[in-house]
């Protein structure tokens, strides 16, 4: 069985704390996707950790980390995709956010949209796939059954990054009028899609 549980959630829940592609990810489609977008891409963020751990769990993460085209080729995916996603951000900030405010019907995704951008965001982050091989086993006893142990701390993992970024963007859509003053907007807009777009570019460099 899963041990050390409370320091656990404490460690998760300041990794999930700890500003990133995930929130600037989250904040970007409560401005922009509407609601069924970003439960979708809650639900794919999630389902990431689910995957990460159960790799960990079955050896397949440790054996994409020492494989360094395998690993270098998911890095460079997931970069390119949070670049894509602040230049597109960028893009709608300089062109409509200044006139109105967003709307949580015109520009939605819908949930299988936000879910996969959601998944493929948590997949392209290598720090994920490192804390899942280097981090999660710690906290799990060899006197049980492992496998089943480090995919329950997965789900866990996964539950307490969730609860985190829904309490976050309830606290955004909770100030959408002060979010949907045109330069309130286009202030958070242009640094989330800066935000992305820089952590797009340190994950396609390795750093």
């Amino acid at each position: 069985m899963p041990t050390h549980v409370p320091v656990f959630i404490a460690t998760t829940l300041l990794l999930a704390m700890l500003p990133g592609a995930s929130q600037a990810l989250m904040i970007r489609q409560v401005l922009e996707g509407g609601q069924r977008t970003l439960r979708g891409t809650l639900a794919g963020n999630a389902s990431g950790f689910l995957l990460w751990s159960t790799a960990a769990a079955a050896g397949l993460s440790a054996v994409l980390l020492a494989s360094p085209t395998a690993y270098a080729v998911l890095r460079i995916a997931g970069g390119i995709v949070l670049m894509i996603l602040g230049v597109k951000t960028l893009r709608t900030a300089l062109t409509t956010a200044s006139t109105h405010p967003p709307r949580e019907s015109g520009r939605s995704t819908g949930f299988a949209g936000g879910y996969v951008t959601g998944l493929i965001t948590n997949l392209g982050n290598p720090k994920a796939g490192v804390f899942a091989v280097s981090v999660l086993p710690q906290f799990v006893t060899a006197d049980g059954p492992v496998f089943l142990s480090t995919v329950a701390l997965g789900a866990l993992w996964a539950l307490v990054s969730a609860s985190w970024y829904m309490l976050l963007t309830w606290a955004v859509s909770r100030g959408r009028a002060l979010v949907s003053r045109p330069a309130v907007l286009r202030g958070l807009s242009v640094t989330t899609g800066v935000v992305l777009l820089g952590l797009g570019a340190a994950v396609v460099a390795g750093v």
